[in-house]
C-alpha cells in the first residue's frame, strides 16, 4: 500500500525496556489474546466500543480468533498492523498496538493512525509508561511516520 514507503519491512520483535517484547499478533495468540482482552473489556470497550464497536459483550474464543486469523494477514499483506505487548514467555498478553493508514476522521496530512492499551492489571505500571513512552518514539525512528493520528 501507499502508506508504507516501498519496499518496508514490519518489525518481527521489539524488546521494550519494562522486560517485555511486542511482536506481530497471530490467530495462534486465541488463548492468550481472549482472556486479555475479555479480562479488560468494560475498559477497552469505553475506549473502542463506539469507534470500532469492539470488544463485544459476546465475543466468542471462535470470533476472537477469527478476528486475530483476520489481522494476521492485514500484517502480511501491510495493510494495517496489530502487535501484541507480551511477557518474556509469550503466556501473557498484556495488550496491543494497533497502526492503521489514515482513514475519513484523520486529520489532513496524517500518515498514520495509532492506538494502543494494556491489560487492566497494567494500568499505571512500567509496562504502560514504557508503551507511552516508546511508540511515538517508535513510529517516528521505525516506520518513519511524522504526523501520526492518535485515534481513537
Amino acid at each position: 500500500m501507499d502508506w508504507l514507503p516501498e519496499g518496508f519491512v514490519h518489525p518481527e520483535r521489539v524488546d521494550l525496556p519494562s522486560g517485555h517484547h511486542i511482536r506481530p499478533i497471530r490467530a495462534t495468540d486465541v488463548d492468550i489474546d481472549f482472556p486479555a482482552v475479555m479480562g479488560s473489556r468494560e475498559r477497552l470497550w469505553a475506549k473502542y466500543g463506539e469507534a470500532w464497536g469492539w470488544p463485544p459483550a459476546t465475543m466468542s474464543v471462535e470470533g476472537d480468533r477469527d478476528d486475530l486469523a483476520h489481522h494476521e494477514a492485514e500484517i502480511a499483506a501491510h495493510e494495517t498492523f496489530n502487535y501484541a505487548v507480551l511477557d518474556s514467555a509469550e503466556s501473557e498478553l498484556l495488550g496491543c498496538i494497533y497502526i492503521d493508514p489514515p482513514d475519513d476522521r484523520s486529520p489532513e496530512g496524517a500518515d498514520a493512525v495509532v492506538s494502543w492499551w494494556v491489560v487492566d492489571s497494567a494500568v499505571g505500571t512500567e509496562l504502560e509508561r514504557a508503551l507511552d513512552d516508546f511508540v511515538p518514539r517508535w513510529l517516528a525512528d521505525t516506520w518513519r511516520f511524522e504526523h501520526v493520528h492518535y485515534f481513537p
